[in-house]
C-alpha cells in the first residue's frame, strides 16, 4: 500500500502554495534601433539588431 497523509490540508494552505506559481505576463523592451517591443536579452525579430556591433540576418517571413 502507498503511505496515505495523516491529515488532511486546509483549502488555504493549498491556495497559498498555489498563488506563488501563477504565471506572470512577461516584460517588453523596446528596440534601440527600430522601437519594435522584444523580449529582454534576445534579438529583436524585425531587424535583428542585439547589442552595440551584434546583429543578425532575419528571415522574411511570407
Amino acid at each position: 500500500m502507498t503511505p496515505l497523509p495523516k491529515k488532511k490540508h486546509a483549502k488555504a494552505r493549498t491556495r497559498k502554495r498555489k498563488a506563488a506559481i501563477s504565471l506572470k505576463i512577461p516584460e517588453l523592451v523596446a528596440c534601440q534601433r527600430c522601437q519594435n517591443l522584444k523580449f529582454p536579452h534576445q534579438a529583436c525579430p524585425s531587424c535583428g539588431f542585439y547589442k552595440e556591433g551584434i546583429e543578425l540576418k532575419v528571415k522574411k517571413g511570407k
